[in-house]
């Protein structure tokens, strides 16, 4: 079975801290059950100091976005722009003469293709 959601989706936050925010997937973590998005469940992170290529120091507090349960999001509809379920058709495509047989994801709310 495909996934539902995949990277470069624009998703929005469901439920949690960040609820209602939007943003890109940046990697999906299927093992986990987990998406990283782009803006959403910042994080502060302590960084040890040392040295990178340029020989600067580095270190002290950057944010970094968190991963968020899968359960959380879902992805925006590209025509109404709310958040809606995504489902699979089955499409006969036609390439170099050959008919197959395609599974397409599919926003639930408008009908159209992701």
């Amino acid at each position: 079975m495909g996934a539902k959601i995949k990277k470069d989706d624009l998703v929005q936050v469901i439920s949690g801290k960040d609820k209602g925010k939007t943003g890109k997937v940046l990697q999906v973590l299927p093992e986990a059950q987990r998406v990283l998005v782009e803006g959403v469940n910042r994080v502060t992170k302590h960084v040890r100091a040392g040295q990178n290529e340029s020989g600067a120091v580095t270190g002290g507090l950057t944010v970094v976005e968190a991963p968020v349960h899968i359960s959380n999001v879902m992805v925006v509809d590209p025509e109404t722009k709310k958040p809606t379920r995504v489902g699979f058709r089955e499409e006969e495509v036609e390439k170099n003469g050959v008919k197959k047989t395609v599974r397409v994801r599919f926003a639930k709310a408008s009908g159209k293709a992701l």
